[in-house]
C-alpha cells in the first residue's frame, strides 16, 4: 500500500516539527505501507528525513502524480492548504482519512485560555477578526468534509475530539466512518518503568515543552509551589515565562527541552509529576507520565477525565484551587483503574490504527 500524508510542517534534520505525524509514518513503513509527505510550508522541493521522502506543494506536483496514491491522509486539516489541496485534487484521490487533532475543527475562543499578559499581541480587533475567522472556518469545514464523505473515513485521537466535532461541525457519521484511537505514546515510556525507590531530590516535578503557553499552566504551577512551601518543584522547558514572573523560591528551573532518555532520568528524581492543563486534545506527555508509572497529578477538566479519569495513580486537581496542599490532600491519589501502559500500549493505538487503515484500503 502507498499512502501520501498531508502536513502543514514536518520534521526536518535539525528541526523537529510535529514529531507525531512522523511517528506513525515511521511504525507505517515497518508494516509495508510506503509513505510520501507534502509539507505545505516547506520551501524545499524535496528533502528525506529518516528514511522518508517529503516534498513542497510545489515539489510534489513537479515530480508526482496523485493518482499513484492508495489512501491520502490529512492531519489538522485547514482550509487554506489542506482543504484546496484536496479540492483541486478529489476527483483522483482514491480514498482520504482525515485525523483530527484540535483547532481545525474548534472555536478558539471557546477553547483555548487567554494568552500570559506578556504574550499579548494581539487587541481587540485582531482577536475579533479571528472569531469571524472561526465562524467561516467551521462552516466551511461543515460543507466541505459532508462533500467528501463517501470517500472518506475520520480519525479522532481522543473521546473529547470526537465530541467537540460533533458539537461543531454537527456531521451525524455513520459508525463506519469514524474511529477514536488515541496519540500512539515514545515506546520509552512503554518499554521502562518509574523507579520509586530511587532517592528523590524533588517532590514535584513538570515538563512542557513551551512555557509561554497559557494552557499549559505554569502560572498553576508556580502558585502550588508557593502555597506548598516545604516541598520542592522542578520545571523544565523553554519560554519567557520567569522573565515576567516570579518564581517561587522551592522551585528550580532548567531552561531546557529533553529528550525520552533525558525525561526519564529527571522523572526518577521526584515523587511526582505535576501536569495542569486548561485545554488539551490528548495530552500526550501526560499519557507518556502515566505509561511509565510515576504519579500524576493534573487537572479537572473534561479531556482529562475521558484520556485518564480511569488510570491508575492519577490525580485530577481544580486549577482555581492553589491552596491545595499537594501531599498530605492527595494522599488518596488513585490506586485502583486500569494500567496506562495497557491503554496506550501499541496494540490500542498505532496498530489499531494501521489496521484501520489496511480495512479500509480493502473495501
Amino acid at each position: 500500500m502507498k499512502v501520501l500524508v498531508l502536513a502543514e510542517e514536518y520534521s526536518s534534520n535539525g528541526k523537529i516539527s510535529q514529531g507525531f505525524i512522523h511517528t506513525r509514518n515511521l511504525e507505517y513503513i515497518k508494516n509495508d505501507i510506503k509513505v510520501d509527505v507534502i509539507s505545505f510550508k516547506s520551501n524545499i522541493e524535496i528533502y528525506e528525513y529518516e528514511g522518508i521522502p517529503v516534498y513542497s506543494s510545489q515539489g510534489f506536483l513537479k515530480n508526482k502524480n496523485i493518482q499513484e496514491y492508495d489512501v491520502v491522509i490529512s492531519h489538522a486539516p485547514n482550509i487554506k492548504h489542506h482543504c484546496r489541496f484536496i479540492n483541486n485534487n478529489c476527483k483522483k484521490i482514491n480514498k482520504l482519512i482525515f485525523f483530527f487533532h484540535g483547532h481545525e475543527i474548534l472555536y478558539s475562543k471557546d477553547i483555548y485560555p487567554q494568552p500570559y499578559p506578556y504574550m499579548k499581541k494581539s487587541n481587540f480587533f485582531k482577536e475579533s477578526i479571528r472569531n469571524i475567522y472561526d465562524i467561516f472556518k467551521i462552516k466551511y469545514m461543515k460543507k466541505f468534509l459532508f462533500k467528501v464523505m463517501p470517500k472518506s473515513l475520520y480519525i479522532f485521537v481522543s473521546d473529547w475530539m470526537y465530541s467537540e466535532f460533533n458539537k461543531n461541525i454537527g456531521i451525524n457519521l455513520p459508525r463506519q466512518k469514524y474511529e477514536i484511537i488515541y496519540n500512539a505514546i515514545g515506546e520509552t515510556f512503554l518499554n521502562n518503568n518509574y523507579d520509586k525507590k530511587n532517592s528523590k531530590k524533588y517532590d514535584f516535578i513538570t515538563i512542557r515543552n513551551m512555557l509561554d503557553g497559557s494552557k499549559y499552566c505554569i502560572d498553576v504551577v508556580n502558585n502550588l509551589a508557593k502555597n506548598n512551601p516545604n516541598y520542592k518543584f522542578l520545571i523544565i522547558g523553554k519560554g519567557d515565562y520567569f522573565k515576567y514572573n516570579k518564581k517561587s523560591e522551592n522551585v528550580e528551573y532548567i531552561d531546557k527541552n529533553l529528550t525520552h532518555l533525558e525525561i526519564i532520568k529527571y522523572l526518577n528524581s521526584a515523587k511526582y509529576a505535576l501536569m495542569p492543563t486548561r485545554a488539551d486534545a490528548q495530552g500526550v506527555m501526560m499519557c507518556e507520565m502515566a505509561a511509565y508509572g510515576i504519579p500524576l497529578i493534573t487537572s479537572d477538566i473534561p479531556v482529562c477525565h475521558m484520556v485518564l479519569g480511569n488510570i491508575k495513580k492519577v490525580f485530577l486537581i481544580n486549577n482555581d484551587d492553589t491552596s491545595v496542599d499537594l501531599v498530605n490532600d492527595l494522599s488518596e491519589i488513585a490506586t485502583n483503574g486500569i494500567s496506562a501502559k495497557e491503554q496506550f500500549s501499541k496494540e490500542n493505538t498505532i496498530e489499531r490504527e494501521i489496521n484501520v487503515i489496511y480495512r479500509y484500503y480493502k473495501k
